[in-house]
């Protein structure tokens, strides 16, 4: 959203944000052609509604720091980053060949819960570590005895 003056026709400038207090939230914008002043003011639903979006309005509060991008996209662990599907959607019955280029294991609902317990950051490495070390051993259900297996066979128990 931009203001336009309607004198000048120029985009106005953010010039400051003012938080009253009472739910409200304040902005205010000046052009950089004739400096006229124009404010926006919300009532508490609306600002609580922007707020809600973390929309940030004014811009920054504190200078950019180095990989902000990419240390803010790993806030949430990337967990997605090895998602694999589970399951008999994915065509992972144990009784039925899996598809080329399917996942080949299968996860019991107790190694799932195991798995949940780990730190979101570092979840989709374990997941991908246990689903490796099934493949390579032809084991096609993992289970949290299995878990247990590599852990041991890994090298693991301490971490």
């Amino acid at each position: 959203m931009k203001f336009l003056c309607l004198e000048c026709d120029q985009v106005m400038e953010f010039a400051e944000r003012q938080i009253p207090g009472d739910g409200t939230l304040a902005a205010v914008f000046v052009c950089p052609e004739c400096d006229r002043e124009m404010a926006l003011l919300t009532n508490p639903m609306e600002t609580q509604f922007v707020s809600s979006m973390g929309v940030k309005i004014g811009g920054r509060e504190v200078p950019a720091q180095p990989m902000e991008g990419i240390r803010t996209s790993l806030d949430e662990g990337g967990e997605k980053a090895f998602t694999e599907p589970v399951g008999e959607a994915a065509g992972n019955d144990p009784s039925v060949p899996a598809p080329p280029g399917a996942p080949s294991v299968v996860w019991t609902p107790e190694a799932i819960e195991r798995l949940q317990r780990v730190p979101s950051f570092v979840r989709g490495m374990v997941k991908r570590i246990y689903t490796d070390y099934a493949r390579e051993r032809g084991i096609r259900t993992l289970t949290p005895e299995t878990m247990d297996t590599a852990r041991s066979d890994l090298g693991l128990e301490g971490m």
